[in-house]
């Protein structure tokens, strides 16, 4: 069945609340899955799912280094995600996100793209749930779309880039936004993107498969180091691609941490890193989960995929191959995921 959402949707709050979809629980929307679907045993929480809209897809293609994205469908990821048994995909944008450059145009893909995400979760129900975009750097424009996401289309928490115009997440600019974050304890989940600084460096070899995992590592170390993190303490960051290079990386963290001595970081970088949610798309060979695992404990990482850009079945044979115990890998799968979204288990 392919998803119903229109370009030019409007949704609203009594849309949503007319359309029988179900009641609301733990500020998302629930509905009672069909008999057929209860007896599946898909099981799989994807928290690094990709969704394409038509109109993001035009605006972005001129921009991508790489070429076009995947074709993507919402049938295309509900069959790839009954194929790998994964019961609900949470959903976000591809790079470079919806920041433009343009206060209005970001604006208006942003509202286009959580109302596509919104729609599609209505019309498979249990199946998707999505991170909300908002247009960083515009902060004024961010709070209205925060609002907007998380209480009227009931997004499971709020989609970020690693970086807006070369600014890192740290960066005091985006205190007002982590600021609404925090007192709603939100879920930020974070994507990296083409960093400005670094485009071409190695001829032959495309930004994504160095660049993207080190930006995650800036990212991570603005976040740290500015004290936002600190200052934050209830939002809950989600980062991709098993935290970038941070697990090799956390030495030398803990070095600059003993010589800042930094009041929100006395006692190393160690335990506010390992507070985190990692998903381990692109991340979960053993060289990577070894390195992570000595990071963060397993009640803290999470099933992650890529899709499309990466089938799902490369994110299930890395997880099954490596020497978890059964408990360990039901959480990583669900059960740090039903932890953290706990509308999902109904």
């Amino acid at each position: 069945m392919e998803c119903k959402c229109g370009e030019e949707s409007a949704l609203s709050r009594r849309r949503f609340l007319a359309s029988g979809l179900g009641p609301i629980v733990g500020g998302s929307l629930v509905s009672a899955l069909p008999a057929a679907a209860q007896a599946r045993k898909a099981h799989r929480v994807d928290f690094h799912h990709h969704f394409l809209p038509p109109r993001h897809v035009d605006k972005i293609l001129a921009q991508r280094e790489s070429g076009r994205p995947p074709q993507w469908s919402p049938t295309r990821s509900l069959e790839e995600m009954d194929q790998n048994d994964v019961t609900t995909a949470i959903c976000s944008l591809v790079q470079p996100g919806i920041w433009f450059g343009d206060v209005e145009t970001s604006r208006s893909m942003a509202r286009y793209c959580n109302e596509y995400a919104a729609q599609m979760a209505a019309d498979h129900p249990g199946r998707f749930g999505f991170f909300a975009a908002i247009p960083l750097p515009d902060a004024a424009g961010s709070l209205r779309e925060i609002e907007y996401g998380l209480d009227t289309l009931r997004a499971d928490g709020i989609g970020l880039m690693t970086q807006f115009e070369g600014k890192y997440l740290g960066d005091p600019a985006f205190t007002p936004v982590f600021e609404e974050l925090n007192r709603r304890k939100a879920i930020v989940y974070t994507h990296p993107t083409q960093p400005e600084c670094c485009l071409g460096l190695v001829k032959g070899v495309t930004v994504s498969t160095i660049e993207y995992a080190t930006d995650t590592t800036r990212t991570i170390a603005s976040l740290l180091f500015s004290g936002t993190v600190a200052r934050f303490p209830n939002i809950r960051f989600i980062f991709s691609h098993g935290g970038g290079t941070v697990p090799f990386l956390l030495g030398r963290f803990e070095r600059l941490a003993e010589e800042k001595k930094d009041a929100w970081l006395v006692n190393g970088a160690a335990p506010a890193l390992r507070k985190f949610y990692y998903e381990v798309a692109q991340a979960n060979h053993p060289g990577a989960l070894d390195a992570l695992l000595r990071l963060a404990p397993v009640s803290n990482v999470l099933f992650g995929s890529d899709f499309p850009l990466r089938p799902v079945s490369e994110a299930v044979t890395g997880i099954s191959k490596y020497r978890f115990s059964n408990s360990q890998r039901s959480a990583i799968e669900r059960d740090n995921a039903l932890r953290l979204l706990p509308r999902l288990k109904a």
